[in-house]
């Protein structure tokens, strides 16, 4: 996701951490800032995990970009959900 630039950082993660933030009933908390930011730490966290696991992510290209933004934002807002003690954690 590095060679996207800040522009695609933006579009992918604003609308990778809007998604997530549906999966885990967090959107009324949450505004398009968060969204964003939600998006790109959880591109961060899935491109972390996957290259843990030995998956390429340089050479993923723009679709898997996103569903590792995603991943790591459904990863993020459940982990987020279980330190606080909310209840609508993801299920």
């Amino acid at each position: 996701m590095l060679g996207l630039g800040i522009l695609g950082w933006i579009i992918i993660g604003g609308l990778a951490g809007w998604i997530a933030s549906k999966i885990a009933k967090t959107d009324a908390q949450q505004g398009i800032l968060l969204n964003i930011v939600v998006g790109v730490i959880g591109g961060l966290l899935g491109g972390f995990l996957l290259k843990l696991l030995g998956v390429d992510v340089e050479g993923g290209g723009l679709w898997f970009s996103f569903f590792t933004c995603l991943g790591g934002a459904v990863i993020l807002l459940f982990l987020v959900n279980l330190v606080t003690g909310r209840r609508n954690a993801v299920r």
